[in-house]
């Protein structure tokens, strides 16, 4: 017999008995479906993770004081004053046409800020003009300070979209106007003159990234903060040159620190691309540990149409005994129950792709990261149909071995 026959068999054999064959391919559809939108939450996950991570500045590299511990652990700020000013510079002439394309120093702090009426607690950044590149950020409104303003300490500061929305919620333009950011060591609030806005970045890895005020590193530092050493250096590498780039800053650093070679480095140095890579990780390891819990359900449909078969082939032992008495062999019988197992899985296989990509659009429609992978759904069709080869193997296997006699007297 042709393949086509057996299919023409099997579908005979299905639709005579559409709510059982449904019920039937319930697991498998239920399971294809979970398979398929499990891996593409994890995978929509893993993509919108390592956005976020590049959004903060592709080709980033961070150094900070501090040795051993967490690589990627909170910023050991403030533990050591190890970092100079002057290391920008020397980073910036030794590597910069080698593997950086620029640094700037960096220290953080976190401050009250008052305009009129308005108070508003946010991070105080300290950082060179070099920090919008680094950072691949652009100014909305306004200007970015410059070099001169660095050099002198200037009191002028560039707002963060967060801390404008708290400070001007009627929607004033910010640009001119003069903020108090409040001092340390009981010092007063000192007042800066807002020069720009930044453009909306959204959510970090670590935050809200607009929730902010940059300002020259020397006036924070200094005037704000009263200390004399930067907290960290930011610098942004070539493109695949971030290895290069963290090797060659850190001979240089430990050379300019006189460190012995036996001993360990004094500072660490954060890559972007090594976050990227750390959250793709254990990405990969969500997606598969939600694709196996998803599975189960297909293995429970399985079972269900090996079930289900076993009843078909008591239910026609007497079909099955005409058949092979008009000459159909057990290869014949064999292939039958087996096509319409696969054909069972299959079709269910089917509708859940349908399930996962209706849950897809649905899980978008409420902001959830969520993607409709090309290999899920083959995984998903080939998986459901080699479920319907095993589960319909045992009973393909008994029908084909009945005994033809036994077969035409069964009532």
């Amino acid at each position: 017999m042709a393949f086509a026959e057996f299919l023409k068999l099997a579908l005979f054999a299905i639709t005579r008995n559409k709510t059982r064959a449904f019920l039937t391919m319930l697991g498998i559809i239920v399971g294809v479906g979970a398979v398929i939108a499990m891996i593409g939450i994890g995978e929509g996950s893993k993509r919108a993770s390592i956005a976020l991570i590049q959004n903060m500045g592709s080709n980033m590299l961070t150094i900070f004081p501090g040795s051993g511990g967490n690589r990627f652990g909170p910023m050991a700020i403030g533990s050591a004053d190890i970092l100079l000013e002057s290391d920008v510079p020397l980073i910036k002439q030794e590597l910069t046409q080698s593997s950086i394309v620029t640094a700037t120093q960096q220290v953080q702090t976190t401050r009250p800020i008052i305009y009129q009426n308005n108070n508003y607690v946010t991070q105080v950044q300290g950082t060179g003009p070099e920090f919008l590149q680094i950072r691949g950020w652009e100014v909305a409104s306004g200007r970015f300070f410059t070099d001169s303003e660095v050099r002198g300490m200037a009191k002028v500061c560039v707002l963060g979209n967060t801390v404008k929305t708290n400070l001007f919620p009627n929607g004033d333009d910010p640009v001119g106007q003069t903020v108090k950011i409040g001092g340390g060591g009981g010092g007063g609030a000192l007042p800066f003159l807002v020069v720009g806005v930044l453009e909306v970045k959204g959510a970090g890895m670590f935050g809200d990234q607009d929730d902010l005020i940059v300002a020259p590193y020397t006036t924070v530092m200094r005037k704000i903060m009263g200390r004399d050493k930067i907290q960290r250096i930011m610098a942004s590498a070539q493109d695949g040159k971030a290895d290069v780039a963290a090797a060659e800053i850190t001979a240089l650093l430990r050379q300019r620190m006189k460190v012995a070679p036996k001993d360990d480095d004094p500072f660490q140095i954060r890559k972007q691309d090594d976050i990227v890579q750390m959250q793709a990780q254990q990405a990969g390891i969500l997606t598969a540990l939600l694709a196996v819990a998803a599975s189960i359900s297909l293995v429970v449909g399985g079972i269900g149409i090996s079930n289900i078969m076993l009843v078909s082939v008591t239910e026609r032992t007497r079909e099955i005994g005409v058949r092979r008495a008009l000459g159909a062999t057990q290869r014949n019988i064999l292939w039958q129950f087996l096509v319409e197992a696969v054909v069972l899985a299959f079709f269910g296989g089917l509708i859940g792709v349908g399930l996962a990509f209706a849950s897809v659009a649905i899980l978008q429609k409420f902001q959830v990261p969520a993607v409709t992978e090309t290999w899920a759904v083959m995984l998903g069709l080939g998986f459901s149909g080699l479920v319907g080869v095993v589960a319909g193997f045992l009973p393909a296997l008994k029908a084909a071995n009945l005994d033809v006699i036994d077969a035409l007297r069964y009532e």
